[in-house]
């Protein structure tokens, strides 16, 4: 079932929260001072995944991209002052931001849900059925998704589209794709350092051990703020 049958949970959902939201203030982009996130979980807690792989991965990898991310503004703003700066030179930088971005936003949304017990529940569990038919119809085909970028590099992610209405399991072989309008929903990091240290090349299994550690409450929650946004 496609957007037709997500879509009528917006009225629904919409209705049934008595809240009032606050617009988060504007940050300007070409600046640096981002601070990392910390992690939402024990990493030493989690089934089936080291604490030294997270720690590694949220220390080397996810650190690191905010702190260049950091510096690539800082060199925009810089750049932006001089009126010579060949184009070319200017389009480095924004490829390297456009990277950087996408980076720390899925390592956030990546360790934002981990934590959990692995059991799908909550508004986001009925539009998964609603839009794939079943929940194990939903997991065969991410995990499908996930395995197509064992090789070592890239991103499976569950997104909802606030354009189209649609549940979509996206491939994105780098930190740069996905479609447009597309928010992400739970987030599985398929690069090798993600995996390797504990499971070596059988990414399978480290498949396996996520969806072990799926916080469903994040993720629900998650959904529920966009589908808000869409029937606001």
């Amino acid at each position: 079932m496609g957007a037709g049958g997500i879509g009528t949970l917006l009225p629904n959902l919409a209705g049934a929260q008595n809240m009032t939201t606050t617009a988060p203030q504007i940050r300007a982009s070409m600046t640096g001072g981002r601070e990392p996130k910390p992690l939402p979980f024990d990493a030493a807690k989690l089934n089936g995944l080291s604490e030294k792989l997270i720690r590694s991965h949220w220390e080397n990898n996810y650190i690191g991209s905010v702190k260049a991310l950091n510096m690539i503004s800082e060199r925009m703003a810089v750049a932006m002052k001089d009126p010579d700066l060949p184009p070319v030179v200017y389009g480095g930088l924004k490829r390297e931001e456009l990277h950087r971005v996408g980076s720390v936003i899925l390592h956030e949304h990546y360790f934002g849900n981990l934590g959990g017990d692995g059991k799908a529940a909550g508004d986001v569990l009925s539009a998964i059925k609603q839009a794939f038919g079943s929940y194990d119809a939903w997991e065969t085909e991410f995990r499908r998704t996930a395995m197509a970028l064992a090789g070592g590099s890239g991103w499976c992610v569950l997104t909802y589209n606030l354009y189209t209405y649609e549940l979509r399991n996206q491939w994105a072989w780098d930190h740069m794709h996905g479609a447009i309008a597309g928010i992400p929903l739970l987030a599985l990091d398929m690069y090798e350092h993600s995996f390797h240290m504990d499971f070596g090349a059988t990414a399978a299994k480290y498949v396996d051990a996520f969806m072990r550690n799926v916080n469903w409450q994040e993720v629900d929650r998650r959904f529920q703020g966009v589908v808000i946004h869409t029937a606001g």
